[in-house]
């Protein structure tokens, strides 16, 4: 079996409730990347990527679509047999772009679980847990509005909660983490996560005014080097998310012990193939981590489920979808949901799910 032809999609979706508001960002909707990948046999796979914006890292749409093209023409004729000579491949044609790569290899691992019968959670070495516990992200709001956002969360089953904090003055973010306490309590996770907005400074004085409140504070400041500065200074755990940009950077953060924990995007490291080198670093060493994407519809949202499901449960702290901020499913019978803030894995093979093709935006360009 072999790929002969990859088109690409562009799609906009809309947040739901929007704008949704991050220290460096203000969403109203997301620039998404569909992949479509063929066999010569005629199976079918799905990829996605949905960087969000051009701000919040270094990877955009339009840099996806580009890399993409550079890759395709490439690609086309080889096996579709071999994910890992694949991502050989991929990496051979272009060096880094590990977010474009992505939904190359969603595609690829999608259209191989159909061939053989299996889901790529299978692929990736075997499924751990068939239901996920998903946690739920509170924006920049005000504090009253966290708590209360968080309190009917909880009630409906969420094991985790994050609330964004940063890019404000430092008082408004303590008033946020105390009064979601008092509302939440010890029922569920709390996780504060500036998304590199703070100072360590300003790390420091949020979490000496909040000694008293379990949580862990998740990439409060820009760079590893002023993270890893807070950890004998504060006591909170601290998670590392945007300075996790490849394999090398999980190492290095460990081997620094600069966080107790991990967020991780698939998409920095090329997709599920190779999250699965990142999974087994951490059960090495023990480093607890969620699974998670930069945003995407149901294609995006299967995969990450894929590879969430083969984490040791006793690390895998939670699964965070964009399901709950988009206003359409690409497949309406099988689209990821949410329930009672878990996550159930796909039953079907390959990703498990169907786009329909009226729903995945417009085609920017085909390679065969």
């Amino acid at each position: 079996m072999r790929i002969t032809e990859v088109h690409v999609y562009a799609k906009d979706l809309p947040i739901v409730g929007g704008p949704y508001t991050m220290s460096h960002s203000l969403l109203h909707a997301i620039d998404t990347t569909v992949v479509k990948m063929v066999s010569d046999t005629g199976l079918v796979g799905w990829g996605e990527v949905a960087p969000i914006g051009p701000v919040y890292q270094p990877q955009h749409g339009l840099g996806a679509r580009a890399a993409i093209a550079e890759m395709a023409p490439g690609l086309i004729g080889e096996s579709a047999l071999a994910p890992l000579l694949f991502r050989r491949r991929m990496d051979g044609l272009l060096n880094s772009h590990s977010y474009a790569k992505s939904a190359l290899d969603i595609a690829y691992l999608d259209m191989l679980g159909k061939h053989h019968g299996v889901r790529v959670a299978e692929l990736l070495g075997g499924v751990a847990q068939e239901r996920l516990p998903g946690y739920y992200a509170i924006g920049l709001v005000s504090p009253d509005e966290a708590a209360a956002i968080a309190a009917e969360k909880v009630a409906m089953g969420y094991p985790r909660i994050q609330l964004k904090a940063g890019g404000r003055d430092v008082s408004i973010d303590i008033e946020a983490v105390r009064k979601t306490w008092e509302r939440i309590g010890t029922s569920a996770q709390l996780i504060v996560d500036a998304n590199r907005g703070m100072t360590a400074s300003e790390a420091l004085r949020l979490c000496l005014a909040c000694a008293d409140i379990p949580f862990t504070l998740e990439q409060p400041c820009n760079t590893m080097e002023e993270v890893a500065s807070l950890r004998n200074k504060i006591p909170h755990p601290l998670a590392l998310d945007e300075n996790t940009e490849g394999l090398a950077d999980v190492i290095r953060a460990i081997v620094m012990g600069a966080c107790d924990s991990f967020g991780f995007k698939i998409s920095r490291f090329g997709g599920p193939t190779g999250m699965t080198a990142v999974r087994d670093l951490c059960a090495a060493r023990s480093m607890p981590h969620n699974v998670e994407d930069m945003w995407g519809g149901d294609i995006v949202s299967a995969a990450i489920l894929h590879v969430a499901a083969t984490v040791e449960p006793r690390l895998m702290e939670g699964v965070w979808t964009s399901g709950n901020y988009i206003e359409e499913h690409f497949d309406p019978e099988n689209g990821i949901a949410v329930d009672a803030g878990h996550f159930t894995l796909p039953s079907g093979p390959g990703l498990g799910i169907t786009p329909l093709e009226d729903r995945i935006g417009t085609l920017t360009a085909s390679y065969a």
